[in-house]
């Protein structure tokens, strides 16, 4: 039983932790990028380059974090973005992850690749609204009843994740072979002998594959390999009509994830969406594309008023969140972060990872001599020291 994580000062910290514990292709999976990486890395070092405006002599007293995505009242700019084989990382991680979301006041999103499913996280909340994360895939009964049950799991919204229509190259997960549960191999099993936490872990729990899917799509009783299934499902001709057709199929509202570019994103605000995720996906599919903090400046333009713009990638603290935000980030997603906390210690550790990213962001936000998060722009920045808005399209 974890009981004080005061230790635990930075996400670093957290992530090194994760390391120990977790079986090393369910790491790699969260901790990797595709082809070289470049993208991977550039979304954490182009954060770095970016200077905060030190102000003084400023009354730092009622101090707030909170905002509002969505329309929902948020304690930080921050949600927990989806991501597949959370249950992996952690037994039940998805439930861990959405009970931590909960008591912290930030929304959680489910990936359509969790390990536990729809009905298990709204069942452990009990039915407190989280987000829907919906892949396209080919099979559209498929994807009319993820629909039907995310809207009976009570989810707010619905996240259209856009960039996965076919599967980045990724290194890491070719060479460990990677398979949900682990195949018994005597590499495998080796590695497996290290990690008797997460052992007795998934000992205790029957969530062991993919819960949203298996039982639930046509002919599908066995999902040990992720890249065969993406490879058979996903739909490689998605496209803007089918992003009207969730649309009105769900009839709530509607984010779209994966945007890098100004025209993409102005095709987001015509399709009547509600807000747009500046992401590469964690730098795992296109390697070579830009930082999504790089992105993020050209798309604010382009997208003016008429959606919310967030951003994920490369967040590692609360002071990448407060950059994000000067740059225009009404929100921001945290994937890696979540799950260092996650993999490390459980539900404690993601409550640690937010608490940290929220200390982080407030007390950085204090020293450029703001009270409230709706008071950052880009004016706490050292100009010259972001991203210019690349020429729009």
């Amino acid at each position: 039983m974890v009981s004080d994580l005061s230790h635990i000062t930075c996400i670093e910290d957290l992530r090194a932790v994760a390391q120990r514990r977790v079986p090393r292709m369910f790491y790699d999976y969260a901790d990797s990028g595709s082809y070289t990486q470049s993208t991977y890395r550039a979304n954490e070092s182009d954060f770095q380059r970016i200077q905060l405006r030190q102000r003084v002599a400023v009354n730092l007293s009622g101090r707030s974090t909170r905002t509002t995505m969505l329309g929902q009242e948020v304690a930080m700019p921050v949600a927990i973005a989806p991501t597949g084989l959370t249950g992996m990382q952690h037994a039940d991680g998805e439930i861990l992850g959405a009970r931590a979301a909960k008591e912290f006041g930030v929304p959680f999103t489910l990936s359509t690749m969790s390990i536990c499913s729809l009905e298990d996280v709204a069942e452990a909340t009990q039915r407190h609204p989280f987000w829907f994360q919906l892949y396209v895939m080919r099979d559209r009964g498929y994807i009319e009843n993820l629909i039907d049950r995310a809207k009976a799991a009570n989810c707010s919204a619905l996240q259209i994740t856009l960039d996965l229509q076919i599967l980045g190259q990724r290194h890491k997960d070719i060479k460990n072979g990677l398979s949900t549960p682990p195949r018994p191999t005597l590499r495998n099993l080796l590695n497996l002998a290290t990690k008797p936490h997460w052992c007795l872990g998934m000992i205790g729990t029957k969530r062991r594959t993919f819960g949203n899917i298996v039982g639930h799509a046509k002919g599908v009783s066995d999902l040990s390999s992720l890249s065969s299934w993406t490879a058979e499902q996903f739909d490689p001709q998605l496209s803007w009509a089918d992003v009207e057709w969730i649309k009105k199929r769900w009839g709530g509202k509607i984010i779209l994830k994966g945007i890098m570019d100004a025209e993409d994103a102005r095709f987001a605000v015509d399709s009547g969406a509600d807000a747009l995720v500046v992401s590469n996906h964690g730098g795992r599919q296109l390697d070579g594309a830009p930082s999504s903090i790089a992105a993020l400046p050209s798309i604010v333009e382009a997208a003016g008023k008429d959606i919310e713009v967030w951003m994920d990638g490369g967040i590692r603290s609360g002071q990448d969140v407060l950059k994000a935000r000067a740059l225009g980030a009404q929100g921001t997603l945290i994937g890696r972060s979540f799950l260092y906390g996650l993999g490390a210690y459980g539900q404690p550790g993601v409550a640690r990872a937010l608490q940290i990213i929220q200390r982080e962001l407030d007390i950085s936000m204090a020293f450029c001599g703001r009270t409230h998060i709706d008071q950052v722009d880009r004016s706490i920045l050292v100009p010259g020291s972001y991203p210019l808005p690349f020429p729009a399209a």
